[in-house]
Formats: C-alpha cells, sequence, structure tokens
C-alpha cells in the first residue's frame, strides 16, 4: 500500500478529480482514508433513496471515505452547513472544492477492485482481487 496525500484546489469536482488521481498513478484502485476541506456545494444521495440531493453551500466537508476502481467509485461524505447542521450519504457528482480539499489515498498497487452486479443485493458492490 502506497499512502498519497493530495490537495484539490477551488473549482474541483471532488469526485471526478479523485478518480483522476488514481488513474494518473501506476495504481488503478485505492481507498479514500480521510478527508476534510470545504464545498461550494454538494451532491449526495441519502440512504435508501433512488437519486441525488443537492445541498447548498457553503459547506464543510466533516469526513470522507470509500473506494476508487475503474469500474465506479464508492464514496460516502458527512457534510455540515453554516448552521451545522449536518448531511451525509454517497458522493455523487458536482461536488464543487470552495477553498480546499485536503485528502488522504491509500494506493493499492497489488489490488485490483471492481463493482460487480451483486445477486443478493441488486447493487453493484465491491469485488476484490489480488493484481496479476
Amino acid at each position: 500500500m502506497q499512502l498519497m496525500p493530495i490537495r484539490l484546489s477551488p473549482g474541483a469536482d471532488l469526485r471526478h478529480a479523485l478518480e483522476d488521481a488514481v488513474q494518473a498513478q501506476s495504481a488503478d484502485s485505492a481507498f479514500v482514508v480521510a478527508g476534510i476541506g470545504s464545498l461550494t456545494q454538494a451532491r449526495l444521495r441519502f440512504a435508501g433513496e433512488p437519486t441525488d440531493t443537492a445541498v447548498a453551500g457553503p459547506l464543510e466537508i466533516l469526513s470522507l471515505s470509500g473506494c476508487l476502481t475503474p469500474t465506479g467509485a464508492h464514496l460516502h461524505m458527512a457534510v455540515s452547513d453554516a448552521s451545522g447542521r449536518v448531511y451525509g450519504g454517497h458522493v455523487s457528482g458536482e461536488n464543487v472544492v470552495r477553498t480546499t480539499a485536503e485528502i488522504l489515498l491509500a494506493l493499492l498497487p497489488d489490488w485490483s477492485l471492481a463493482r460487480e452486479p451483486d445477486a443478493i443485493t441488486g447493487f453493484s458492490e465491491l469485488v476484490v482481487r489480488p493484481r496479476a
């Protein structure tokens, strides 16, 4: 496992920037170990909901974790608004960095992570394989 700290600049789309950062490395799979920062807006899919919800900013990222694979990202995030209300869920697109996002990635050069359909859950779930 190789740790890679990164900083995303204002205007970056959080999810897409993380996917791009991993693709630029020799590893195609990674876990997001930790993340903090701020967003101008967020799009989260709350538990059990079929679509995502826009959360107006400014927002603070309280926590960010998940995995990044060539077949899709699975990220969860908790954010708070200016009144201290906390929202959390699956990270969708359009989570725009306001001032900074400071993230620690764990690159997995010896492993290949994928998301594949699971007959039991009905969702694409994580599949872990040693990298050839």
